[in-house]
């Protein structure tokens, strides 16, 4: 019996290897077929795109446009960027429309490689859109964190200077080569990979129309979209349904819905006079849209409209596009 258990026994750890192995093949299969069922996406139309917007030049005026690229760090237009242009200080302080209301005033666009800027009582001034290496970078501040930006030149600055009549100002422009702001840094709900260059801290921000209509059957004085500057605005949902949406298609870009955007006084800027109200319409925002009390560290008694977006999908977008909602399964 010892003999025979002695030619049985080199054969038994093989045998139950290849069982093992077998159970293992079988787990990994299992999980990836699994895998392969969560990953399954289905679409759910939920809007259309009614207007895009580009704002080259942080607080002023917006740029609709039919089309635009979407990159990871927001709208493109040509050679007009989402927020890649901003007014400082002479210092490096951002300067925005909270400061000084007027900037909402300065219109912006792009023609033949250059920026121009256009304002009341002002003559139109062309800037180029590369600023020659010469010129000087400055450290920047916004929002308490750090970023350069390469200083315009001297004539585009006496222009600010000239028409907000108030101190002396520069332009500067982010250029690629330069490190971005952490979206994180801003709002600790972003991802790591999330970065803007001037915007507040999202690259794209979303609204409806519906929640636009909303607000304005509440208002005395009826609000305007250039009040709350969003880059697409979204026809055929209902009104806030926004805030509900994780993950969208839009074209062939992929984005991720992160926080509902709080509002500030910027809001009571008449984008037709420049005149800041401090008032409306964020007081009566405020009376129905504020967060939930477990939200309050985050956006503390700002009221809620819009829902900033991060980038997952690169790609273009126009006026006409449908809105899906990407359901995993």
């Amino acid at each position: 019996m010892s003999g025979l258990r002695g030619s049985l026994g080199p054969a038994r750890p093989g045998w139950v290897w290849g069982a093992a192995a077998l159970l293992a093949l079988g787990a990994l299969l299992g999980a990836w077929r699994w895998a392969g069922r969560r990953r399954r996406r289905r679409l759910q139309r939920v809007g259309t795109v009614l207007r895009l917007f580009v704002y080259p030049v942080k607080s002023c005026k917006g740029v609709s446009v039919r089309r635009a690229q979407v990159t990871p760090m927001g709208l493109r237009s040509g050679d007009m960027r989402d927020r890649f242009w901003m007014v400082i200080t002479e210092d490096g302080h951002m300067v925005t429309a909270r400061q000084e209301p007027r900037l909402v005033l300065v219109s912006v666009g792009c023609d033949d490689g250059h920026l121009t800027f256009e304002a009341p009582d002002m003559e139109k001034l062309c800037l180029p859109v590369n600023v020659p290496r010469k010129n000087p970078v400055h450290n920047c501040r916004v929002f308490g964190q750090d970023i350069q930006g390469r200083d315009c030149g001297d004539e585009v600055a006496q222009w600010i200077t000239t028409f907000l009549k108030s101190q002396p100002y520069r332009l500067v422009h982010f250029e690629p080569s330069m490190v971005p702001r952490k979206s994180k840094e801003k709002i600790n709900l972003f991802r790591n990979t999330d970065e803007v260059a001037y915007p507040d801290c999202s690259p794209v921000l979303l609204l409806s129309e519906a929640s636009m209509d909303d607000l304005n059957t509440r208002l005395e004085k009826k609000a305007k979209i250039q009040n709350f500057r969003p880059n697409i605005l979204v026809a055929d949902c209902s009104a806030f349904e926004e805030d509900t949406w994780e993950d969208v298609l839009i074209g062939d870009v992929e984005m991720k819905g992160t926080v509902c955007c709080g509002r500030c006084i910027l809001t009571t800027v008449n984008p037709d006079t420049g005149v800041i109200d401090r008032k409306e319409p964020l007081e009566t925002l405020k009376s129905y849209r504020l967060c939930d009390p477990s939200e309050r560290h985050i956006h503390k008694t700002s009221p809620l409209f819009g829902k900033y977006f991060a980038v997952d999908k690169t790609g273009t977008i126009q006026v006409g596009d449908p809105v899906y909602k990407m359901i995993w399964e």
